[in-house]
This record gives structure tokens, sequence and C-alpha cells, in this order.
């Protein structure tokens, strides 16, 4: 049974699941070192990108494991969103992207702030997480700005350090 997340909407945004067609702007996305810079590992390689692509509708709506939006503006694909439970928070983590043309603009704050919105709303969450790699300040600002606070570092295997922000209900 397929599981897809209901769509989110903000001032200049649309999050809507992904469809085949979004393929090549989600690999282009994935793969754009400026972006990947502060994602996992760092950029993926085409054929990573075009499988993480298609585990998206074989594993993930597939069996409804957590909610995946592609970032519409104006109908074009700017991004990526989701929002997952993860080991590294003990609880749902939201995780976003957008692509460099999109930056700047205050984009970035809708999805988030869309994300927690439906952590509380629709999932019913007391609390929502974000990790950051502590040398991302555009990012660390951003989620302080909408309320998260940090509660932890995380040292990771190559010696970096992952912040861990919590954002709580009410």
């Amino acid at each position: 049974m397929t599981t897809l997340p209901p769509p989110l909407r903000t001032e200049r945004l649309l999050l809507e699941p992904y469809v085949p067609a979004d393929e090549e702007d989600f690999v282009a996305l994935f793969r754009d070192a400026r972006v990947a810079r502060w994602m996992g590992d760092g950029p993926l390689s085409e054929a990573e990108a075009r499988a993480l692509f298609g585990r998206v509708f074989t594993t993930v709506h597939a069996q409804g494991l957590f909610d995946v939006w592609a970032v519409r503006e104006d109908g074009r694909h700017v991004g990526h969103a989701e929002i997952k439970r993860t080991d590294e928070t003990g609880g749902h983590e939201i995780v976003y992207a957008l692509a460099p043309a999109a930056w700047g603009r205050g984009l970035g704050t809708e999805v988030a702030e869309a994300l927690v919105a439906h952590g509380f709303d629709t999932l019913g969450l007391a609390e929502v997480h974000a990790t950051v790699a502590a040398p991302n300040a555009a990012s660390l600002r951003l989620l302080g700005r909408i309320g998260f606070t940090h509660v932890r570092d995380i040292t990771e295997d190559d010696g970096t350090v992952t912040r861990v922000l919590t954002r709580r209900a009410g």
C-alpha cells in the first residue's frame, strides 16, 4: 500500500509528494556540491542519486516509512523536504535542502516552518529536531530564529561536529 504525505502550502511554496518527472531535478539537487556539502557525506554520484530517488517510491512511500516532499515555487522544483524518525535525535527530525537559485529569499524558513507545523499538528509530536553541521551558520541562524534551541553536539567519526537542535510544541 502506497502512503503519500499530504501536500503542505506556505506563502510561496507547495510541498507535494514526488512524482517520477521530478527525477532530474532531484538528481541535480543531490549532486550539487553547494547543497550537498551540508548533507550526509556530501554530493552523491549520479547512480547514487538515481537510486535514492527510486527508493522514495519503492521503499519510503511503498512502506509508509516517513513523509517526503518535492518543494515547488511557481510550479518549479526548488528543493527537497522530509520529516522522519532518526536514531541520532531519538525523535523526528526535519530535513530540507534548497537549490542555490532559491537561497537568500526566506524560502528555507518557510519550508522549515511547514515541516515543524506538520510534525506538531498532523503527526502530533511534542518536539521536532534538526541536525546541522556546526560550520553551517546559515542553517543554525534560521533554526534559531524559528524557535529551535541547541541541545547537544555529536562528534562524527571524521571529527566534525553536528549540532542537535530541538523545538518543542506550544
